[in-house]
């Protein structure tokens, strides 16, 4: 399963980047998030899963998970309009370094050892390389900017993990968690696009198949199973193995974006992996 959502998750970035020419990057998440919603609720309401009317006090942790969630998206939506999908790739999957550093306070039971450790120096060291020494395709001026609002974006993703995992939501119906996230990213998205006068410049048909993918595939559907995996395993195990996502999204951005892969970036992938690797190591 987390193989599958890492290869789903490592063209996300790439499907964002095909639709941002038509769809800007508010009205871009609020669509998705609207939709992948409607979706989530009409399957909720036809099997009676996940308890939607259920008074079991997670209202306002469930629209604090959400605000988290949504400050993810609006980073990496905005991010992706200046910097590399390949880029993106990497510096997103940096929340496993987050979480196993939050975990220490939160999640007494899963903090790190010495091989950990290491391995998140590792993953560090691989980010930083890129940071510093790999050239970007992308030439707008703000694309460092981009860089550093991809890297908060999975500041975000793994505080939304270890919200979820050290509070009451851990116990909550995966369906009902992700709804309140998804209602809070759409008003969020939607009232941000109309605010800052956002509009669909087109209806361009790759446009149209990339929206289409994010919200039937990776918001209604991956993010459901991602959430009911985390009700059964450790939250830092589960984001550790999301590091496989990077190899996924940087093939991507390769074959579809066309985008540059030096060796200099491959040798920074493989000291990401590696350290998260060892971060997923056995006791």
């Amino acid at each position: 399963m987390l193989v599958l959502l890492c290869a789903s998750w490592g063209g996300q970035q790439v499907a964002v980047k095909i639709a941002l020419p038509d769809f800007p990057p508010f009205l871009q998440m609020g669509i998705r998030s609207a939709g992948a919603g409607l979706l989530v609720l009409v399957y909720c309401l036809a099997t009676g899963r996940g308890r939607l009317f259920a008074r079991d006090g997670t209202l306002w942790l469930g629209l604090f998970s959400g605000l988290l969630f949504s400050s993810e998206f609006v980073l990496l939506y905005l991010g992706l309009q200046w910097t590399d999908a390949s880029r993106t790739a990497l510096f997103l999957y940096t929340a496993p370094f987050f979480v196993a550093l939050g975990a220490t306070w939160l999640l007494p039971s899963e903090r790190l050892r010495w091989p950990q450790w290491a391995g998140l120096g590792l993953s560090f060291c691989g980010t930083a390389l890129v940071m510093m020494g790999v050239p970007r395709a992308a030439t707008s001026p703000h694309a460092w900017l981009g860089d550093l609002m991809i890297i908060g974006a999975a500041v975000f993703w793994a505080a939304t993990t270890l919200g979820i995992k050290a509070t009451r939501l851990a116990t909550a119906p995966p369906e009902k968690v992700l709804l309140y996230q998804l209602a809070m990213s759409a008003v969020i998205g939607l009232g941000a696009g109309m605010a800052t006068g956002e509009s669909v410049r087109g209806l361009n048909l790759g446009s149209v198949l990339a929206l289409t993918y994010q919200t039937v595939w990776i918001a209604a559907t991956t993010f459901l199973l991602w959430l009911r995996l985390l009700t059964l395993y450790p939250a830092s195990t589960l984001q550790a193995g999301t590091s496989m996502s990077p190899l996924f999204g940087v093939a991507a951005a390769a074959l579809i974006l066309h985008e540059p892969v030096g060796p200099m970036f491959l040798l920074a992938v493989a000291l990401v992996v590696s350290g998260l690797v060892l971060v997923n190591r056995r006791r």
